[in-house]
C-alpha cells in the first residue's frame, strides 16, 4: 500500500475501533477474562525476542489466534484464510511465486514471506517493512481488495453469530469479538511459532546423537564467512534491509512504488531496491526465493550471488566479495557444502507440529 492509502488505511481502523467500543455498553455481558500467561519456549540458543507489554501472550489468545489463522471467514467471499497463503509444510510459505489464491483472483506483487520466528522481528514487516509490527500487518491481507477484503463491521458480525468464537473472545480479552481483537489474536498465536528443533539447532545444543558430516561443516563455515553479514545470529536473518543487486533500474513508479523496496518507505535514496533479510532456517522447503519468488530452486539464488550481482551504486556493499567485480565467490564444491549446510536448518518439527496446524 501506498503511504496515502495507508494513512486512509489506519484512520478507518481508528474510526472502527472507537465505534465497537462504543458499542460495547449494546451487547451482552461480558465474562471474565482468562489471562492465563502464554509462557514462549525460547532456545537456549536464541536472544530474547522483543518485549510486547501491549499484546501478553496468553492462552486463550493464542488459541483464538490459530483458530482465526485458518478461518476463511475473515475473508468477504469466506474462501480465503490466512493459511490459504501461509501453509505449514512449506514453513508457512505458499510454494507460489505471487499467488493469486486471493478474493479477487489477481497475482500480487509480492512473494508470500514465511512465517515464524516473528517473535525476534523487531524491525518491521513486510518485505519492505512497511508495517511496524504484527498487529498492524495483519490489517494489510486483511483489507486488501485482492487478498482478503473484509469490511471490519461484516467480519464482526459474522464472528458475533457464532458462539463459539464469541466465547473465545471473551475468553481471550474479557470481550466481544471485535477487529482489534482480531489482529491481537492472530499476531499472538504467530508469535509462538518457533522454528528452532533443526539438525543444525540439535548439533549446536550438543546433542550427541547428531554428527555434521565434512561438507556439512565446510558449508556452515562458508555461509558464517560469506553470508553472516546479513544472515546473522542463530535467526539467521539481521531483520535489516540490503539491496542484494537484483536490479539495476529502479525507476518503475507505477503500483505505489512497490519496485522500489524499502525506499517507498523509508524515502531514503539508500534504500532503493532493498528488501528484508529473509532467515536461512527451512529454506530448502519455502521455495521460491526473493521478494518477487523469480528464483525457484537454491541453485539459481547461489548462482545469483556467486555471478549475477548487479553492481549499482545502491548495491549493499557486504556482497562486493570477489575482487573482480560485485559478488560472492564460491567455487562448485562449495556451492554442494552450502546446501548441505542449508538442508541441516530444515525445522520438520514445526513443518508438522500440531500445536501450529488447523484446529479443525
Amino acid at each position: 500500500m501506498s503511504k496515502k492509502i495507508q494513512v486512509l488505511h489506519f484512520g478507518f481502523l481508528l474510526v472502527a475501533t472507537l465505534m465497537f467500543s462504543c458499542q460495547k455498553e449494546a451487547v451482552e455481558p461480558v465474562e471474565s477474562e482468562d489471562n492465563t500467561p502464554y509462557v514462549l519456549e525460547v532456545p537456549a540458543n536464541f536472544p530474547q525476542p522483543a518485549a510486547t507489554p501491549d499484546n501478553p501472550l496468553t492462552k486463550a489468545g493464542v488459541e483464538l489466534g490459530r483458530r482465526l489463522f485458518y478461518e476463511p471467514l475473515l475473508s468477504s467471499t469466506m474462501t480465503v484464510s490466512c493459511a490459504s497463503c501461509h501453509h505449514q509444510d512449506r514453513a508457512f510459505s505458499d510454494g507460489m511465486v505471487l499467488s493469486n489464491l486471493g478474493i479477487s483472483g489477481k497475482a500480487l506483487d509480492r512473494h508470500s514471506p514465511v512465517l515464524f520466528n516473528l517473535a525476534w522481528a523487531n524491525n518491521g514487516l513486510f518485505w519492505d517493512g512497511g508495517s511496524k509490527n504484527l498487529e498492524s500487518q495483519a490489517f494489510g491481507p486483511l483489507t486488501h481488495e485482492d487478498e482478503m477484503g473484509i469490511y471490519f463491521p461484516e467480519m464482526v458480525d459474522r464472528l458475533m453469530a457464532k458462539s463459539s468464537y464469541v466465547g473465545l473472545f471473551k475468553e481471550a480479552f474479557g470481550e466481544n469479538p471485535t477487529a482489534a481483537g482480531v489482529v491481537k489474536a492472530l499476531a499472538q498465536f504467530q508469535r509462538t511459532i518457533i522454528s528452532a528443533n533443526s539438525k543444525y539447532d540439535r548439533y549446536k545444543r550438543g546433542d550427541r546423537q547428531v554428527t555434521f558430516s565434512d561438507k556439512e561443516l565446510l558449508g556452515m563455515q562458508l555461509v558464517q564467512a560469506k553470508c553472516a553479514g546479513c544472515h546473522s545470529s542463530e535467526l539467521f536473518t539481521d531483520n535489516q534491509y540490503h539491496n542484494n543487486g537484483i536490479d539495476a533500474d529502479f525507476s518503475d513508479d507505477s503500483k505505489d512504488w512497490v519496485y522500489k523496496g524499502r525506499y517507498r518507505i523509508s524515502y531514503d535514496i539508500k534504500d532503493l531496491g532493498a528488501y528484508k533479510t529473509p532467515s536461512l532456517r527451512n529454506i530448502m522447503v519455502s521455495a521460491p526465493y526473493m521478494h518477487d519468488g523469480r528464483f525457484s530452486t537454491i541453485d539459481e539464488v547461489l548462482n545469483h550471488y556467486r555471478s549475477g550481482v548487479k553492481n549499482t551504486i545502491y548495491t549493499d556493499q557486504l556482497l562486493f566479495q570477489d575482487k573482480r567485480s560485485a559478488g560472492i565467490p564460491l567455487s562448485d564444491k562449495e556451492v554442494e557444502a552450502v546446501k548441505a549446510f542449508l538442508t541441516s536448518l530444515t525445522d520438520e518439527k514445526l513443518l508438522s507440529e500440531a500445536k501450529y496446524a488447523d484446529p479443525t
